[in-house]
């Protein structure tokens, strides 16, 4: 453990320097232990901020730790550096991935349960009511779209309303892959113009797994690859689900947005 919040220090500590951060010379503690708290809290509280604090507040760790209402005010201000963070890891994924073989995906995360729809304070809208045909159910929240490499290391994620399908969350990704990647799906993601835009002007091959009524149909080698590597994303989304509390406590929409981001941050850092 003690491992592990040193390494995550390191990490954060190293960004920051890297990207000339400023601090306030007043501050009694710094950025760095604000964002190595709130990824332990992610990792090993179920993104309970109060319980990493107290556990953080050992001598040996962050003595000077911060009240509830002060660390919440900082941990907002450096949104854009946890973004920073898992992008600057996102390079590094990618550079070790030698084959250029990714896989795509998305999961649920429920803001509440359904019959608690009408009463949620932190959406209020029919997008955001979605569906999960492997469970037949509805849900009301967000979905996290990720890319991860064959080994399961995430170069890029992204939250959208859980009323969007996947097909239309494949205009969002940006598709900063190295030329002849190929990105593995499943049958939510056929749409050949954007297949045909990437071949021809990336030169990245998309490859989802196709429906009975394909006009694209593929040999049988190729399928059986398509289903090799989607047992890869689930697995990394059973790893970042194995994480997540029944159910996230936050006031705001961006306070909900931000833990399931550092929940995902916090699995690309496990990596690490």
């Amino acid at each position: 453990m003690d491992d592990k919040i040193l390494s995550i220090y390191c990490l954060c500590d190293d960004l920051l320097k890297a990207l000339s951060h400023r601090e306030d010379p007043q501050c009694q503690m710094s950025d760095a232990e604000i964002m190595t708290t709130a990824i332990i809290a992610t990792y090993c509280f179920g993104g309970n901020y109060a319980q990493a604090c107290r556990f953080l507040q050992l001598p040996q760790y962050f003595p000077d730790m911060l009240s509830k209402s002060q660390f919440n005010r900082r941990l907002h201000r450096l949104t854009d550096r946890f973004v920073q963070l898992f992008q600057c890891l996102s390079r590094t994924w990618k550079d070790l991935n030698t084959e250029s073989i990714y896989v795509i995906d998305s999961y649920p995360i429920a803001v509440c349960d359904n019959y608690r729809i009408r009463r949620s304070r932190i959406y209020q809208n029919e997008q955001y009511r979605g569906y999960i045909p492997s469970k037949r159910r509805y849900f009301y929240g967000l979905r996290i779209h990720i890319m991860i490499t064959q080994n399961g290391q995430p170069v890029e994620a992204f939250l959208m309303p859980g009323g969007v399908a996947d097909v239309d969350a494949l205009k969002v990704y940006e598709f900063d892959l190295p030329e002849h990647s190929t990105i593995y799906a499943d049958k939510a993601y056929n749409e050949y113009k954007t297949e045909d835009l990437l071949e021809e002007l990336c030169e990245i091959t998309l490859s989802p797994l196709r429906k009975k009524n394909s006009k694209r149909a593929v040999p049988g080698y190729v399928a059986y690859l398509q289903h090799y590597y989607r047992k890869r994303v689930e697995t990394a989304g059973s790893l970042i689900e194995r994480t997540l509390p029944k159910s996230i406590h936050a006031v705001t929409a961006k306070g909900f947005e931000l833990k399931v981001f550092l929940f995902v941050l916090a699995y690309s850092v496990s990596f690490f």
